[in-house]
Order: structure tokens, then sequence, then C-alpha cells
């Protein structure tokens, strides 16, 4: 029997809103020599269409899972050297540009949350659906776990975590049913901690918003991988690199990233002056045009066909003045 993991990462992966970031990206892409950077790789599917749609485009990639840098390096190998591959967090955007001599760059991507490929794979433990270790991280060979931080931090730190990064209103009930299981032992495995949310839930909190895991599960990945601070810092140092005419795309999948990333690109569309100037100098002009109205959405139709995109959220913005 074939497994999802052992399909094709074409067949694996569907990109979110594929055509709609070619489509911002591309007036950026034009120009002879342009280099494109995809800040999560993932399986490949945004670069494939742009290395395809673009052929005079060169790519850079990251990605900190060196499983999807292997597979997404098998779907690009007829891309030839025009594919540069490289194993980082894309807050290391500026080292990597550094390191391959590439000051400026044409148009940025990212595609935040989890890839299909760790979502896919039970030895993972992203997916709360299904029965795996605890372990949420995107980079294996480094960090905490999910149960590292489950069954080690304190349950002053643990609330924390669920109420600041799942936004569950339930963190101290969720938490004192975790202290009371580790206290008699660990907790290691998604179904044991699916088991416990829901025990420890009233029942209200159990009849809306789907699996009464999900913010509790979203809390945990965010805090093994620390993808909020790695945005917070790879956001404004994207920016910087982008060349003047170049572009940025990010797609997010949840409120807390989307909050960042509209706060981190409108404060760049925003002008700099001091209040009392009758008129705004050059210098302080916005270093930044936003190319969407808010936030867009995937279709209704890309939804029906791709369940996984319901929640993305895309900005996008053009860097129109260079830094004085």
């Amino acid at each position: 029997m074939t497994t999802s993991n052992d399909r094709p990462p074409e067949v694996r992966h569907r990109p979110v809103m594929l055509q709609r970031c070619v489509e911002l990206l591309g007036p950026a892409l034009d120009a002879p020599g342009a280099v494109v950077v995809d800040c999560t790789l993932g399986l490949g599917g945004h670069s494939e269409a742009l290395l395809t749609t673009f052929p005079d485009v060169r790519l850079v990639a990251l990605d900190r899972d060196r499983a999807a840098l292997r597979l997404a390096g098998e779907r690009l190998e007829r891309f030839g050297d025009r594919a540069t591959l490289v194993p980082a967090v894309y807050d290391e955007l500026p080292a990597v540009l550094a390191r391959l001599g590439l000051p400026r760059v044409a148009g940025i991507l990212f595609d935040l949350g989890v890839s299909s490929m760790q979502l896919d794979e039970e030895e993972r433990g992203f997916a709360y659906a299904r029965d795996a270790p605890l372990d949420m991280r995107m980079d294996q060979d480094s960090g905490l776990s999910a149960a590292d931080v489950l069954n080690t931090y304190p349950p002053g730190e643990l609330v924390r975590v669920l109420r600041t990064y799942g936004e569950e209103r339930n963190a101290r009930r969720i938490v004192e049913a975790v202290v009371r299981q580790r206290a008699a032992a660990p907790l290691t495995s998604s179904a044991q901690l699916v088991t416990l949310i829901r025990d420890a839930l009233p029942q209200a909190a159990k009849r809306t918003g789907g699996n009464p895991a999900k913010r509790t599960f979203q809390a945990l990945r965010i805090e093994v991988n620390g993808e909020l601070a790695v945005l917070e810092r790879a956001l404004p140092a994207a920016v910087d690199a982008l060349a003047l005419g170049g572009r940025i795309v990010v797609l997010s999948y949840h409120s807390l990233e989307d909050r960042l990333v509209k706060r981190v690109l409108t404060k760049g569309a925003s002008h700099t002056a001091p209040p009392e100037l009758p008129v705004v100098p050059e210098r302080y002009q916005p270093r930044l045009r936003l190319l969407t109205r808010g936030a867009e959405q995937p279709s209704e139709a890309e939804v029906a066909a791709n369940r996984r995109a319901a929640p993305a959220r895309l900005r996008a913005a053009e860097r129109v003045r260079e830094d004085a």
C-alpha cells in the first residue's frame, strides 16, 4: 500500500494561494538576474512555480527541516544552479544573503506555519488527529520537544505559553491536568495529550471551535520552534533586504502571525515624520507600498480542494524608497 509519505512532493503538497503569490511577486522578477528568496521552502511548490514562470530568475530557498530540503532538492533538481537551497531558519536571512554575496533581492516569500510534510508524517507529532510522539520540532536535531516543554516547564510558564500562543481561555485548567499527569508519569504521546485536554475542559468549551486540542497544539508548536520570535526578527530583515521595486509576500495561518505581519508592513508603509512638520521630507516618506487591501483569503474553490488553505491570510508590499 502507498502511504502519504511515499507520494512525490507535488502530490503530497498543494501550495496555498499559488497563483496569487506568483502574480504579486511577478513585476519584481521580470528583470534579468532577479533573485527571489523562498524563506520557507517546505516541499518546494511555490519555488517550483516561480522558477518555471520566470525562466531568468535565481532562487535562494531556506528551510530548517533537512528532510524538506532533501525532498524539495529532488523536485527542483532540473533547475540546476538556478536554485540554491540553504539549511537555515528564516531569521538567518541577512547572514545567508551576505554569504552568497547578495546585498539586495527582488522578491521574498514567506509561507508560514507547518508544512504538509510535517503534518503528514505521524512521527513528527504536529497533528492532534493522529497518535504520535510529542515532538513538534521543525529541526529534529536540536532544541526542546513538545514533551520536554509539557513535562519540565513550571506551571505558570505553561499557562503563559497556552494563553499567549494558543489564546486558550482554559489554559489554567489544562495545565493543572498536565501537572497532575506528569507527577504520575511523563506525557509522551499526542493522543494522551488530546484525551487529557478533552477531560479537563468544561462541556461548553468542547461544543465550539473545532477540536478542543487545536489551540494547545498550536501553542506548543510555536513555543518549541520559537516561531513568533523568529518571525519578529525575520520580517524587518526581509524588508531591509529588498531592492528598490522589490516585493514581499507573506502567508500567515493564525491571528498571532497575521497581526505581526500587519504591524511590520503597515509601519513600513507609514511616514516617520514628526507630527509638527507641515511637509513630509523625502527621508521620512514610507519605505513600502501595500499591495493588498487588508489580508486576502483563499477562494472558496481553493478551500474546497485543499482544506489546509482555509486559515491562510496573505499580505504583500513593495519597496518604494531606499533608506536615507
